[in-house]
């Protein structure tokens, strides 16, 4: 009989290959379930509540659907507040205190705020806020409006229809005329001094610049208040609803596809909560790109309209909205005029852009010793946070330079973000030093 020789079991040895092989690729396993559980923790914001202020104005549209539409808590950040200011000055004040003492974390604001506050322009004791840029929330859809007794001036795009008026009263030594703005430091300022000087008149010699809440335009009008003036819808086309006045301009025709809000958020507050702030920066996002939609305008001026937003009829909202524009004074009417939100990179905060608002903040007397351009930009604007973001939502057209390059102003004018001081040098109404006369600029 023939023997069969059966081999041994070997002994367990944790130190053969086959088992390290088991082992190592237990321990990725638990590695990456590790990394997995990380990264899920990291996308969750450190926190679930900001505060943000906004004005009643029809570009703060992407924080009342952001909050209505409940994109914000989308986010992870459903406690966000979306408070109301009286005023872009209540909006600064607020924003020094921070929301640790009773103010605000962010707001819906003018684009040139956020450089105001981080270099101590305008502020409390002229102390710092130090800022950032988000995003920008529009372009476009701002307007000049005028007085009804100047309908027969030929106030239009061209300001200089005022000259006579301004003669007359300089002739009697007689109140000068007023226009009206909403902030010093603010795009409405930069809109109707850029169109007064266009026009041959200098703001700070031939007339008056007051600060007046954008919601109480129309009234200060109603009672002779003011000339002109220039803010954001609703009020320009609820001026002309009730027959105050009629709008002498919108504000691309001075510069097409202009820049105008941003949201701003205090530096501290970004600093100590990155991925909450990429949260808010996504949910406006969402909320820009369905405001633009035409299918949404409807719903868009209804939900503004309500108390909690702007608080004003649905009929002032809802024309211009739709991109219709009645200046009022018997001009042929004009449609698909539209404020842009997200398309043509409306929200990407452009760099070349704040440049442009430095330099004609350093035009009206803000900077007579000079201003570091880029140093002070690239504090401030977070551009590099937007692409990140649009990313993440999937986007793709996302601009590969933070400049827009040499802009075009309806008088000729061009402004290269390479040479800002070339482009100061070029105008021949400027207030450069601020000795001209105070104006609203303080």
């Amino acid at each position: 009989m023939q023997s069969v020789t059966i081999p041994a079991i070997p002994a367990f040895n944790p130190s053969k290959r086959p088992f390290r092989r088991l082992a190592g690729m237990a321990a990725a396993c638990f590695a990456l379930a590790l990394a997995f559980a990380s990264a899920h923790a990291q996308d969750k914001p450190e926190t679930t509540k900001a505060k943000l202020g906004f004005i009643a104005l029809t570009d703060m549209a992407p924080l009342a659907v952001a909050k209505e539409k409940g994109l914000f808590a989308k986010y992870g950040m459903p406690d966000v507040e979306v408070l109301k200011q009286a005023s872009w000055g209540a909006t600064r004040d607020n924003l020094e205190l921070g929301s640790g003492n009773g103010g605000i974390d962010g707001a819906h604001i003018l684009s040139p705020m956020p450089y105001a506050l981080t270099l101590g322009l305008n502020t409390k004791g002229n102390k710092p806020t130090p800022m950032y840029i988000l995003m920008r929330l529009n372009y476009n859809n701002q307007a000049i409006s005028v007085a009804e007794k100047y309908k027969e001036s030929g106030i239009n795009l061209n300001s200089a229809g005022f000259k006579p008026w301004i003669d007359a009263a300089k002739k009697k030594n007689a109140k000068p005329l007023t226009f009206a703005m909403t902030f010093p430091t603010g795009t409405h300022n930069m809109w109707i001094r850029y169109w007064l000087a266009a026009g041959g008149i200098d703001p700070d010699l031939d007339a008056a610049t007051i600060v007046i809440p954008p919601p109480q335009m129309v009234a200060n009008m109603r009672v002779g208040n003011m000339d002109a003036f220039c803010v954001c819808e609703p009020w320009g086309q609820q001026l002309i609803n009730q027959r105050i006045g009629y709008t002498a301009c919108m504000t691309q025709e001075i510069w097409n596809d202009h820049p105008e809000k941003a949201l701003g958020m205090r530096k501290d507050w970004v600093d100590a909560h990155p991925i909450a702030t990429k949260s808010l920066i996504k949910a406006v996002m969402e909320a820009q790109i369905w405001c633009d939609k035409p299918e949404n305008r409807d719903e868009m001026a209804r939900i503004l309209s309500t108390k909690n937003w702007i608080n004003a009829p649905y009929e002032d909202l809802i024309t211009r909205i739709n991109g219709k524009i009645d200046y009022g004074d018997g001009r042929p009417k004009k449609e698909g005029v539209f404020m842009k939100f997200f398309k043509d990179n409306a929200s990407f905060p452009y760099k070349s852009h704040d440049k442009w608002f430095l330099a004609e903040m350093r035009r009206w007397g803000f900077f007579p010793n000079g201003v570091e351009y880029d140093k002070v930009i690239d504090q401030v604007n977070r551009a590099d946070l937007w692409r990140e973001c649009a990313k993440e939502i999937g986007q793709t057209a996302i601009p590969a330079t933070d400049s827009r390059g040499v802009e075009k102003f309806f008088d000729g004018t061009t402004f290269d973000p390479a040479d800002p001081e070339g482009y100061l040098a070029k105008l021949k109404i400027k207030n450069i030093d601020g000795k001209k006369g105070a104006g609203a600029r303080k």
